[in-house]
């Protein structure tokens, strides 16, 4: 009788303590969603992206998933964690590729990689990565509101990739590495619009040239 009464104590204290923390952490669905909005909004960034990250693992199959895929991308870009932000922003455009949003994951994706465009003394990675992303969307989406945003960050990637290459032409032809230089400020010219670096391609083209008829 006594083993009887103890194993009623277990089980109530057992099953009182599953309750109580279905009440505190199983969470539904539309209240982890407005959870990790409200954080968002209130720019508590680490805490809506976990919340978004429950939502997403307990959630799966819930409309209020593609939210939490979405939000965690653009909460990891306001961390200025990129990368994650990246994978985030990639995950959901192979798994919606059809989905209305696309066109700004394509943005921000190119966003994530210009934020990390350094000075053009520097490796201009980030510079071609995110030129490529923007004129996927222009090809894609050319009329979407998103590709007309892209043209002025299109711009910019282009001037600093242009900005290295005078850089690097610079450095070949103050080591009087003539030929090298010349490739270069002829790879300027060919390769990249004008956005401000020609003339003074054009003008090193023409001094690589003489000196190079001179030495010869």
């Amino acid at each position: 009788m006594k083993r009887l009464f103890i194993l009623c104590i277990i089980a109530l204290l057992f099953f009182s303590g599953c309750a109580l923390f279905r009440s505190k952490e199983e969470k539904p669905a539309p209240e982890l969603a407005s959870d990790g909005m409200d954080q968002f909004k209130s720019e508590n960034y680490r805490d809506s992206i976990e919340s978004f990250e429950t939502l997403k693992n307990w959630y799966p199959f819930s409309k209020y998933a593609i939210l939490a895929e979405l939000k965690i991308g653009d909460a990891h870009y306001k961390l200025k964690e990129y990368e994650e932000a990246i994978f985030a922003y990639e995950e959901f455009e192979n798994l919606h590729p059809r989905n209305e949003a696309v066109p700004y994951v394509i943005h921000q994706i190119g966003l994530c990689h210009f934020e990390q465009i350094d000075t053009w003394d520097r490796d201009q990675a980030p510079a071609r990565k995110a030129l490529d992303t923007f004129n996927r969307l222009v090809k894609q989406f050319p009329t979407n509101p998103y590709a007309k945003k892209s043209a002025r960050l299109i711009k910019k990637s282009l001037k600093s990739i242009a900005e290295h290459e005078i850089y690097v032409g610079l450095f070949y032809f103050k080591g009087k590495h003539y030929k090298a230089a010349l490739k270069r400020f002829k790879k300027l010219i060919s390769n990249y619009p004008d956005v401000g670096t020609h003339q003074k391609a054009l003008a090193y083209i023409a001094r690589c040239d003489a000196l190079l008829k001179k030495r010869e």
